[in-house]
């Protein structure tokens, strides 16, 4: 009697299933879109084409809960029924708040690009970025045209395009070695810009995107044939992931993309293992936000050395050590000032550690500002702000064949050499939101993996990666020089031609001057006219350097500089055979789970694809809204003739997934 009635239950339910979703596809006269369950498949399509508010937490477009059976990233459903209330549906996820997610999210969202559904998550989204930024003039000035073109303006600053100081020309001090005296002034003609990160933050934020104030739970696993497990779910078409607010509420999000731009040590993002990278160098550095009293100076128009009109990128001068301990430790690990004079007697100083494995303490960058500051002579009478500079540079980048996109820091595009970021990460953004928006209007049906690849390569493309390592090994050498090593480098690195030495420094497609450095061949000359212009001393260290780097790292440095090793393994779209697994086995477990007369939980098929080889809608529906607690021979039965003869179904399964 119990075991009918569970069977007359299963089959008004699944009845009652099939007629709401029948009645929907009807009434909406649009497809069902495919690859979760019917009932879902209803209420996403609901949420995304009907909703004209924004979607708020727990909205329930339909009578019942918007549930989900998420099947995993290796191509089969976990055995068990995924009954997930969904609190939020989008086109892309974007975790994070500072300028790479906001820029991402901006992007994707703006109407002149096909206006995406995004929601952006942070916790902290409200808090003020720490970073003061620094950026060369044109470089930014072709970030700004990229953003206007695709309907993102800058707007703001007191110079406009979220620009609040300019300088027309920058300084840099180098001397006590080499005999370059100390108080030589290197001038380079080149304009510079500190970005109002205020003005820059309104221009990336209230555009037509949504945020959430949650973060991710920071352990991902993926399910598995038999069990969901973990925080983050990858399917055919889409990813389940699950989210925290500072009020330890939990809120799931169902987005067809997820991309994360949580900085450098982010726990989502998996990296390259194959070869195997250095670990990360880090720039530490202590700035503050001062006035300064001038009422004494003999030269009104400098802050001690510092002219006003001038941005200072480099001091890297000793003097201000007194003892011989003091001298000997600043050799071995250096510093240098960064100065911007801001408006009338407010400065911005920095004292930096420009790579360091491992890290200097930020204790000793602030001890080392305030004592040069005091030996020029500058006081200072109010402190406005203090940031601490953390900033891993090099390192390795996101793996390949991976779901979860990367950008920012979580994909390693620090400049590894110089830790220049902002103009790369937002030039950046533009290319992956390029390819993403191609990609996805291809086709509604667009396979997510190869949307993610095609993503990743805009970013790190062959050639982008072998310009990047040949910047990895200009931030391996500059790691171990002492101060003189670093005032050689540098004298000489500024008397290069403006294009090359500004082309290091960019290191990204689409900004100023890159294409001087985007060939083997365009290194190699660089790397000729630089060499002869360091002192002897420095030149003899560099070959030795390359040398040793080309021993204990293997091809990425002559890969970069020579045509003779081909190119790093490309990002593009490929069958992942190792990610699917065998699926001859799996797809007999799953029948033979169908047969089993003892156990419960039955995983449904790959996808849901309309050719009558794997599972139609409709008849996924009928699995994914009854699950039995034990199967008579009836119910086993039923579902048998629910699901289609799974012979044909090794290639379909894989192309599925991909």
């Amino acid at each position: 009697m119990v075991q009918r009635w569970n069977l007359v239950t299963y089959l008004f339910v699944a009845v009652a299933a099939l007629k709401s979703a029948h009645c929907f596809s009807l009434n909406s006269r649009r497809p069902i879109r495919r690859g979760w369950s019917t009932t879902a498949n209803v209420v996403a399509h609901k949420t995304l084409q009907s909703t004209s508010s924004p979607i708020s937490p727990r909205t329930i477009v339909s009578s019942s809960p918007l549930t989900l059976f998420a099947t995993s990233s290796s191509g089969i459903a976990s055995a068990s029924v995924d009954t997930t209330i969904v609190d939020e549906v989008c086109d892309v996820l974007v975790l994070g708040s500072g300028p790479a997610a906001r820029a991402i999210a901006s992007l994707l969202s703006a109407p002149q690009q096909g206006a995406m559904k995004v929601i952006l998550a942070d916790q902290n989204v409200d808090k003020v970025w720490p970073a003061n930024y620094g950026v060369w003039q044109d470089e930014w000035q072709s970030v700004v045209d990229r953003f206007q073109a695709a309907g993102v303006p800058f707007v703001g600053g007191n110079v406009d395009n979220a620009i609040d100081r300019a300088w027309n020309v920058t300084d840099c001090y180098f001397g006590g070695s080499f005999d370059i005296p100390m108080e030589e002034q290197m001038r380079v003609n080149r304009p510079y810009y500190r970005v109002d990160k205020y003005a820059l933050r309104d221009s990336l934020t209230g555009n037509e995107y949504k945020i959430v104030k949650a973060n991710h739970i920071s352990k991902a696993i993926g399910p598995n044939l038999y069990s969901p497990a973990g925080s983050l779910m990858h399917d055919e078409d889409g990813t389940t992931i699950q989210l925290r607010t500072k009020e330890d509420q939990f809120l799931t999000v169902r987005s067809k993309l997820v991309v994360d731009c949580t900085g450098h040590e982010t726990k989502l993002v998996l990296r390259e293992t194959r070869p195997e990278s250095q670990p990360p160098g880090f720039q530490i550095a202590y700035g503050c936000l001062v006035d300064v009293d001038d009422s004494n100076s003999p030269d009104l128009s400098r802050f001690g050395p510092y002219d006003k009109e001038a941005m200072t990128l480099f001091d890297y001068r000793t003097d201000h050590f007194l003892t011989e301990e003091e001298r000997i430790k600043a050799d071995r690990a250096p510093t240098f000032m960064y100065a911007m004079p801001i408006k009338d007697n407010q400065v911005f100083f920095e004292e930096t550690s420009l790579v360091a494995r491992p890290a200097m303490s930020f204790q000793e960058c602030k001890d080392r500002c305030l004592q040069r500051l005091d030996y020029l002579g500058i006081r200072v009478t109010k402190v406005h702000e203090e940031e601490f500079c953390y900033i891993p540079m090099g390192g390795a980048l996101p793996a390949k064949d991976q779901r979860v996109l990367a950008l920012g820091g979580s994909a390693a595009m620090v400049h590894p050499s110089t830790g220049y970021h902002i103009c790369r990460c937002l030039m950046g953004a533009t290319d992956m939101a390029a390819a993403i928006h191609k990609e996805m209007s291809s086709s509604p049906a667009a396979p997510l993996d190869r949307v993610a690849a095609s993503a990743y390569d805009a970013l790190w493309s062959p050639e982008n990666i072998m310009q990047r390592n040949f910047a990895v090994f200009g931030g391996e050498f500059l790691m171990k020089q002492n101060v003189v090593g670093l005032r050689g480098f540098f004298d000489g690195f500024f008397r290069l031609p403006t294009e090359l030495w500004g082309g290091f420094l960019a290191g990204w497609p689409g900004l100023p001057n890159n294409d001087k450095h985007e060939s083997w061949i365009a290194r190699l000359w660089y790397g000729v006219n630089f060499i002869v212009r360091i002192p002897p001393l420095v030149a003899v260290d560099m070959l030795a350097s390359i040398a040793t780097h080309m021993v204990t790292e293997g091809v990425p440095l002559p890969q970069s500089v020579t045509p003779f090793f081909g190119k790093p393994e490309s990002y593009e779209y490929k069958r992942n055979v190792d990610g699917v697994g065998d699926v001859a086995a799996k797809s007999e477990a799953r029948r033979m789970l169908l047969e089993s007369e003892v156990e419960k939980d039955v995983p449904i098929a790959f996808s849901s694809t309309e050719d009558g080889r794997i599972l139609s809608e409709s008849k996924a529906g009928i699995l994914s809204q009854s699950v039995p607690q034990f199967k008579s021979a009836e119910v086993v039965e039923a579902k048998r003739k629910a699901i289609t003869d799974d012979s044909r179904l090794d290639e379909t399964i894989v192309e599925g997934f991909q």
